[in-house]
């Protein structure tokens, strides 16, 4: 097997060009993620344990440096590690390809430059000089004005080292941004916040979908992009529908519950239909707590929670084994111009 080190070594021989090999890389990495086929949903997390070792690393000067000045210079410890994740990311990132770590040093960059506009105009004080401790809370713009310095660090980010989950980090971000202006505007209505979360998570749904378009077999780095894009849209469509639905106001009415279980059939479809796990993995916990109000209102208070874990693993296992032929007959149902926009189905 070549390694990167034959390959840079070739390079520096003059037997390929620099450009030559990067494409060599590529195309063996999709070549390989693409052999289980689309129906797998594969996506790289770890090149190797050597991932795990460099992220423990990172980890520990990361933490090191706001345990030394997080009290007393946030602003300045976020754009240390701003710097140290972009300095490390040309190293981890662009030249050894490494994944987990990448995906690490993408996170710190993008949340720490977010986090150094927040604390430099989060809090804010007036009054004399013998007023200065009075503190008047937040400004009202710091939420959607951190996102888009959020969603900048990302675009760039992306521009330099086109890690997959930048993308949804910077969709994330925008998000943030856009939920946390509305909140500034309208002040604090939690089912209109919800309501804005929902149309933000279905506008990062359509966007994963759209990548997905792009490489219905799945063997390109837009399969991983829209894998993470489908892992954001998830969480921010099921919160705000079961939220507005009651099931987060405890101990929920059977009508409501029963209306969560449907609402999970409906996601499964939807689930087998774009080939996509997240969706169900993400309303997991809510229709864990529906179906275990349901048990407990029939007096099995103490078996409630053992008979809904039997339930619902029963039930993924099933749908995990047979994931393939009951996707095949899914999207067999389908429209013909909306099939030939899914990913490709073994049936």
């Amino acid at each position: 097997m070549i390694e990167q080190r034959d390959l840079d070594a070739a390079v520096g021989a003059g037997i390929v060009d620099a450009a030559t090999a990067a494409r060599l890389v590529d195309f063996t990495r999709d070549y390989r993620r693409g052999v289980a086929g689309p129906d797998e949903e594969a996506f790289r997390l770890l090149t190797g344990f050597n991932d795990i070792f460099v992220t423990i690393a990172i980890g520990l000067v990361i933490s090191a440096i706001f345990a030394l000045g997080w009290r007393e210079h946030t602003v300045v410890c976020n754009v240390v590690v701003a710097f140290i994740s972009w300095g490390f990311a040309e190293y981890f990132t662009r030249k050894k390809r490494m994944a987990l770590p990448s995906i690490v040093l993408l996170i710190t960059f993008v949340a720490s430059v977010g986090f150094a506009v927040m604390a430099l105009f989060g809090d804010y004080t007036v009054g004399d000089a013998a007023d200065k401790a009075r503190t008047y809370g937040r400004l009202p713009w710091v939420l959607p004005l951190s996102g888009v310095a959020a969603v900048v660090a990302a675009y760039a980010h992306w521009r330099r080292f086109m890690v997959p989950i930048t993308v949804a980090a910077g969709a994330a971000a925008l998000g943030l941004a856009v939920v946390g202006t509305m909140a500034a505007a309208l002040g604090p209505q939690t089912n209109l916040l919800l309501a804005f979360t929902l149309i933000a998570g279905l506008a990062t749904f359509a966007l994963a979908m759209a990548f997905d378009s792009r490489d219905r077999a799945r063997v390109t780095r837009w399969s991983d992009v829209a894998f993470w894009l489908h892992l954001l849209a998830a969480p921010m469509i099921v919160h705000p529908v079961f939220a507005l639905a009651g099931l987060l106001h405890g101990n929920p009415a059977p009508g409501a519950a029963v209306a969560v279980i449907l609402v999970y059939a409906g996601l499964t479809l939807v689930a087998l239909a774009i080939d996509r796990r997240a969706l169900l993995v993400s309303a997991l916990a809510y229709v864990i707590y529906a179906i275990q109000s349901l048990v407990s209102a029939g007096g099995a208070l103490d078996t409630s929670l053992a008979l809904t874990a039997l339930v619902i693993g029963g039930f993924l296992v099933l749908l995990s084994a047979a994931w393939r032929p009951i996707r095949g007959r899914v999207v067999a149902l389908l429209p013909a111009q909306v099939s030939a926009r899914l990913p490709m189905a073994a049936i």
